[in-house]
């Protein structure tokens, strides 16, 4: 397994802290990589994959929109995910636009973002009006900062084991979709729907883009929740891929445990994905797609696939997905929960996915 180097930062106020982060990521020595495939060749579509980060990575530091533009700034990043609606100290038009300017000015692209839009869903909540209204304001706010697209997801792997199952849930996502598209083509902002904590498969969420209709709807594609899927998440990209729009990577540990598995998610390079292998597809399949980061390290979780009641919940999984996660997971060795919700490990993480993804992979743009 490949290991980053770690960066040891100190705890400072906040904007001290952002450029001591900044200082940390260019003084990290590169003199003995140990990462995997560091040798391999890298073609040209791939040293243009935009290269950026979800604030979701540090969201213990509850930094405000400004605030994590600072940070993203220092690092020299493309784009920038904001993925919630809390992030901004208001939705005036005045404020989105002066936060749409200072990242023009950083040369970041803004993908806005928020939670869940289904109203059946566990995690669905209506602090911003109905589902409709919700995603009304988020195209609004969307299009005021600049961003091309608007993350949402359905809600959690707890879905799928509801009355009616998943499809439930995607049918009524689909109906709320729907009801916004007039509002979404005429703000040229794109609903990007992300495979999110063990909701749905690739293929079930590409079911759901059919549906609902492609030309306004497509993907926030995330290797990390594919493992939460029982899916391999290169077999993910190839499925997901080719709908994608926005993205949130990490990387993922999964090993065999008595009663199933368990999965860790990890800094990219840290991990059992082959990412080489899986940036030359997104290359290929998301072209001008960003590749941000959404680093969520320090837990694991398990999937006890070998109890029968599991399977109530994935009544129609494809054999050929299970097997790549099995064969993913053969190869993975057990890894401790620890720190998760420590800003300095999760600004650590960060910094070294982001190197990694320079490093090594040769993402960015932004110099």
């Amino acid at each position: 397994m490949a290991t980053n180097p770690k960066v040891s930062l100190t705890d400072l106020p906040r904007r001290q802290f952002i450029a001591a982060s900044g200082a940390a990521i260019c003084s990290l020595s590169t003199s003995k990589l140990t990462w995997a495939n560091q040798d391999s060749v890298r073609s040209e579509s791939q040293r243009a994959i935009p290269l950026g980060f979800d604030n979701f990575s540090i969201r213990a530091l509850k930094w405000n929109a400004s605030e994590i533009l600072d940070f993203a700034g220092k690092q020299k990043v493309d784009s920038l995910l904001l993925s919630d609606l809390d992030v901004y100290e208001n939705h005036e038009k005045k404020y989105l636009r002066g936060l749409a300017m200072k990242a023009s000015d950083l040369g970041i692209i803004v993908h806005a973002g928020t939670g869940s839009i289904c109203p059946t869903a566990g995690r669905w909540n209506n602090k911003w009006g109905s589902a409709e209204e919700h995603l009304r304001l988020g195209i609004r706010i969307a299009s005021e900062i600049g961003s091309p697209v608007f993350r949402c997801y359905l809600g959690g792997e707890k879905d799928r084991r509801t009355e009616g199952g998943i499809q439930k849930h995607i049918d009524r996502t689909v109906g709320v979709l729907k009801k916004v598209k007039s509002a979404a083509m005429d703000a040229n902002v794109k609903i990007a729907v992300e495979n999110h904590a063990g909701d749905m498969q690739a293929r079930e969420l590409v079911g759901l883009i059919e549906a609902a209709g492609p030309e306004f709807v497509g993907a926030t594609i995330d290797s990390g929740n594919a493992t939460w899927t029982l899916e391999d998440p290169i077999e993910n990209l190839k499925i997901l891929g080719p709908h994608a729009v926005s993205s949130g990577m990490r990387d993922s540990t999964a090993w065999l445990t008595d009663t199933g598995a368990r999965v860790a998610w990890n800094a990219v390079g840290d991990g059992l994905v082959d990412w080489g292998k899986y940036t030359e597809l997104f290359a290929k399949l998301c072209p001008g797609v960003p590749f941000q980061l959404e680093i969520i390290s320090g837990f694991n979780k398990p999937f006890d696939f070998k109890k029968d009641e599991f399977w109530t919940a994935y009544p129609d999984v494809k054999a050929v997905d299970y097997e790549a996660f099995l064969r993913l997971a053969r190869r993975g060795q057990p890894i401790a929960a620890g720190r998760a919700n420590e800003p300095e490990f999760q600004v650590q993480e960060l910094l070294n996915s982001l190197k990694y993804c320079r490093d090594v992979l040769k993402m960015g743009n932004n110099k």
